[in-house]
């Protein structure tokens, strides 16, 4: 006889902005071996800034000493923290009433190293105990105090599909673009419910996918905020190191002020202003230098680590029995495409699948 699938929420607190907690190690001091018996686990974040690994990445960094922050410090470096940010600039956010201004994060950053490094808010471990399982958090302190994160983990020995659907999703002529999938006009998430409910599903998950076939476009789970993604995004799409070298420009006015871990930051002139600042500093031949090098020589589509799928959790932890879709409040799939798609219409898959 099979276990039941076992689901466990973990309330995390980050020390920093940047933190890499492991989740397992915390599970297994606040609940001991219970996971052990479970052949899987799938790990969710209920947030936009902060995430998981893929296993593969996540275990090839666990054999190095500085394994996550060695990864995630490019990224971190290609999107600085207080570059000229259309999401940062809170005074256009309509969206924000003034108390909220008062205490919004300026974040787009990390928005952006999220999507960019492929963090995943919901990842499936084949469970290897004593492997860690990093939660990657990109933004975890603001103003000073650290932001309250969960983490949502459910144990399980099989899975079954039980439902595919093929859904076609319009986007507009523009080469880059992005879609909220999450907008009730589309129908894709009413769609997916629906599928739940009537196959009665309580634990389990949707998995949506680019249709085989489908080529310069990408998923993510991340916040449709119209800036973020119809700006930011955007600028970063037709020219991955933007935001590096406007930091860059700033920076050069007075080489005083440059931290000693963001010496690397470019100017617009990308090549000869990182020769000359490396020649002033006697960096010759930096990680850096051959991470721009490797940057400018490959195109958005490469330099972006976005998945051609993205998992959405499936849970009856809000009402025992009858499951539903559960994510965080600013959570929503989201499709970019950096090339035209046939006939303006991208194909995508939902799959559902049953935890047992």
């Amino acid at each position: 006889m099979s276990l039941a699938p076992l689901e466990l929420t973990l309330e995390l607190q980050p020390r920093s902005r940047f933190d890499a907690i492991d989740v397992r190690d915390r599970v297994a001091a606040l609940h001991g071996d219970v996971l052990d018996a479970y052949s899987r686990c799938v790990y969710c974040s209920f947030h936009t800034t902060a995430g998981f690994l893929d296993q593969g990445i996540a275990w090839r960094l666990s054999q190095r000493q500085a394994g996550v922050n060695d990864y995630m410090e490019p990224f971190r470096t290609v999107f600085p923290e207080g570059a000229e940010y259309r999401h940062d600039d809170l005074e256009q956010r309509t969206e924000l009433s003034e108390a909220q201004r008062q205490v919004e994060p300026r974040n787009a950053d990390s928005h952006l190293a999220f999507m960019a490094a492929g963090l995943r808010s919901c990842v499936t471990y084949v469970n290897r105990p004593g492997a860690p399982v990093p939660f990657v958090d990109l933004d975890g302190v603001n103003a000073g105090r650290p932001r309250r994160r969960q983490a949502g983990i459910v144990g399980y020995t099989g899975e079954i599909e039980v439902a595919r659907l093929r859904v076609p999703v319009p986007v507009s002529g523009h080469p880059i673009d992005s879609v909220n999938l999450r907008e009730p006009g589309l129908g894709l998430y009413q769609q997916a419910g629906e599928l739940v409910t009537r196959h009665g599903v309580a634990k389990g998950r949707i998995r949506i996918e680019l249709a085989s076939g489908e080529r310069q476009a990408g998923l993510t789970v991340n916040e449709y905020e119209t800036l973020l993604m119809r700006h930011d995004l955007r600028e970063v799409l037709h020219d991955p190191l933007r935001f590096m070298a406007e930091k860059g420009r700033h920076a050069l006015r007075d080489p005083r002020a440059i931290p000693t871990k963001t010496l690397g930051y470019a100017t617009y002139d990308l090549v000869r202003a990182l020769n000359q600042l490396m020649d002033a500093l006697g960096m010759k031949e930096s990680w850096l230098e051959r991470l721009l090098a490797h940057a400018m020589a490959v195109p958005a589509e490469r330099f972006f680590r976005m998945k051609r799928s993205v998992n959405l959790l499936v849970s009856d932890r809000h009402t025992p029995g009858r499951g539903g879709i559960v994510e965080g409040t600013y959570q929503s799939p989201i499709l970019v495409q950096w090339g035209h798609a046939p006939r303006r219409t991208r194909q995508l898959e939902i799959v559902l699948t049953r935890f047992v």
